[in-house]
This record gives structure tokens, C-alpha cells and sequence, in this order.
């Protein structure tokens, strides 16, 4: 972190939060506040993952951002101006690059809409060690994990639709690939329960599956229904099995989280009303990549649609 000093502490404060009175080392050590006063400093930046660069609404001087950028690492440049809204990039940066960023203050919502979901982006593959360390992350974190697990039910559900429509390629692997495509996808979702107990704190082992079973449970059992029925539905099916996949993994995933952030499950009513607008969603994301792996399909019409 570099930038304003006062931002800087400021900016440390809300993103150690979380922990009460007594901040773990380990979580002190996710951060380090780069000094950039001093001039042919060497920065050893082997183990970091992105510079957040934060400064008033005078903005920061060219040159200044010019040393930041030379580190070779993602850059987010934030400027607190409690007079403009909140407002993220418009693309997160590349690997070594700047990304621009306008929030009223550093409190954890305004950075939650704005900062974090570039910033997870950036520390992909050690985000699950990051929420352990720093609370005000968990729920962000929870919910790209549980994106990113979804989006994998929604592709395998589909490529295995699609192998049942094929001729007689479906009538002799059709079978096989429905039983493949239910292990791998709860293979999927048990993964993102064992990754969300950790990143809220929890040491993800096998016996932390048997506590959510009971509260992610009835996710599973709308799924395996719905996914029988939808065998029955020609040309639709494929993209109501895609669908069905995201939806009971989004369920799954943020059922976890929810548990763990308010330390009681979703009520029914809850879990229906996410499932609902996550199939509708799936449904949608579902039809696009069945027209991407069949143009013809686009071409003809819409046939999920009339179903």
C-alpha cells in the first residue's frame, strides 16, 4: 500500500477489521505499506500480488504513479472524494498495469462495490488464504468462488446435454455422461463448501461437509429432481440442465456463506427465492453457450424458448 499517509493507515484499518481487539500477525503480514519517499529504494516484491495506491481528491502526482507502475504489479489507484459517488474501473488492470478508482470514503461498503472485486481478481489462487486473514473480504471472496464454481456446474452440465443430443453418440455415452456430469458437479459443490469454511476461518476438512449438508441440503434435492425432468425436454433440456447446475451450485455456495456470516441457514423462503432468480439467470448464460458451440442453432430459431 502507498499513497497518502493518513489514507494509507486508514485504508490498513478497514481492511484488518474484523478480527476485534487483537489482529493476528499473519493477517498484519497480508499487507506492507511501501515508502516511496526514499529515493533508489529496491522493493522486494517476490511474493506481491498488487499495489493499492490511495490518495485525496488532489489527486497524486504523475511521477509518483510512474514508480508505482514500474514494480510490475496490478495497480489500483484510489481516490477518496466524499464529494463525487462511488465509481469502479471500467476494466480491472491487466498484470502489470492501473486501474482507477473513486469511492466517498474507505469504509468496507464502499470498497465492497468498487475495490474488492478487481482486487480478488488480482490475488486469484490465494484469495482463500486472504479471507481467512481479512474478515471485511469473506463475502466477496465467498461470492466469486461461488461464481466461478457455478459458471464450471453450467459448462459441464451443458457439454453434457448436448453429448444426449447427439445421434447415437447419446444413446451410447448418454448414460455415462449424465452419471459423470452429477459427480463432477457435486464434486464441484463440495469443493466450494470445503473453500468457503476456510475462507471464513474454518479448517476445511470432510467433517465440515457433514455440518452444511443439513443446511444446503435442500438445494441438492431440487436439483436432482429438476434434472430428471429436464432429461424429458428436447433441445430445451440442454439449457435447463446448464441452468439447473448453476443454480443449485450459486445455492449451495451462498448458502454456506450466509451460514457462516449470520451463524444460522437460509430460511426456505430465502432459498427459493435465490434459486428461482439463479435458474432464470442460468437459464439465459446457458442459451448463450449452447449458441456458441451451435450456430446453426441461432440461426434456426429460438426452440428453448417455445419449450
Amino acid at each position: 500500500m502507498a499513497g497518502d499517509a493518513a489514507l494509507v493507515a486508514e485504508l490498513r484499518a478497514t481492511l484488518l477489521s474484523g478480527h476485534g481487539e487483537r489482529v493476528p500477525l499473519d493477517a498484519n503480514a497480508c499487507l506492507e505499506n511501501l515508502d516511496l519517499a526514499g529515493p533508489g529504494r529496491v522493493l522486494n516484491t517476490e511474493a506481491a500480488r498488487a499495489v493499492l495506491f490511495v490518495e485525496g481528491p488532489a489527486g497524486v502526482a504523475p511521477s509518483v504513479l510512474s514508480r508505482v507502475e514500474a514494480l510490475e504489479l496490478p495497480v489500483f489507484a484510489i481516490t477518496v472524494d466524499p464529494s463525487r459517488p462511488a465509481r469502479a474501473a471500467d476494466e480491472p488492470p491487466p498484470a502489470a498495469g492501473t486501474a482507477a478508482y473513486s469511492v466517498p470514503s474507505l469504509a468496507p461498503d464502499a470498497l465492497s462495490h468498487t475495490l474488492f472485486p478487481h482486487l480478488i481478481s488480482a490475488i486469484k489462487g490465494v484469495e482463500v488464504a486472504v479471507g481467512r486473514r481479512l474478515p471485511v473480504m469473506r463475502e466477496s471472496i465467498a461470492n466469486r468462488l461461488t461464481l466461478d464454481a457455478s459458471m464450471a456446474s453450467l459448462r459441464l452440465a451443458v457439454a453434457s446435454a448436448l453429448v444426449d443430443h447427439v445421434p447415437v453418440l447419446g444413446i451410447v455415452l448418454g448414460t455415462v455422461a449424465s452419471a459423470g456430469d452429477t459427480l463432477a458437479i457435486t464434486g464441484i459443490q463440495a469443493f466450494l463448501l470445503l473453500q468457503i469454511a476456510a475462507v471464513y476461518g474454518h479448517d476445511p476438512d470432510l467433517t465440515r461437509l457433514a455440518e452444511l449438508v443439513p443446511v444446503v441440503g435442500g438445494g441438492f434435492g431440487w436439483r436432482a429432481l429438476a434434472r430428471e425432468l429436464s432429461g424429458f425436454i428436447p433441445v430445451a433440456g440442454v439449457v435447463i440442465k446448464g441452468g439447473i447446475a448453476y443454480a443449485g451450485t450459486l445455492v449451495v455456495g451462498q448458502g454456506a456463506a450466509f451460514y457462516y456470516q449470520h451463524g444460522r441457514p437460509m430460511s426456505s423462503k430465502q432459498v427459493r427465492a435465490l434459486y428461482e432468480d439463479a435458474r432464470k439467470r442460468a437459464v439465459e448464460m446457458g442459451r448463450e453457450l449452447v449458441a456458441r458451440v451451435n450456430p446453426a442453432r441461432r440461426r434456426g430459431g429460438n426452440d428453448g424458448g417455445r419449450a
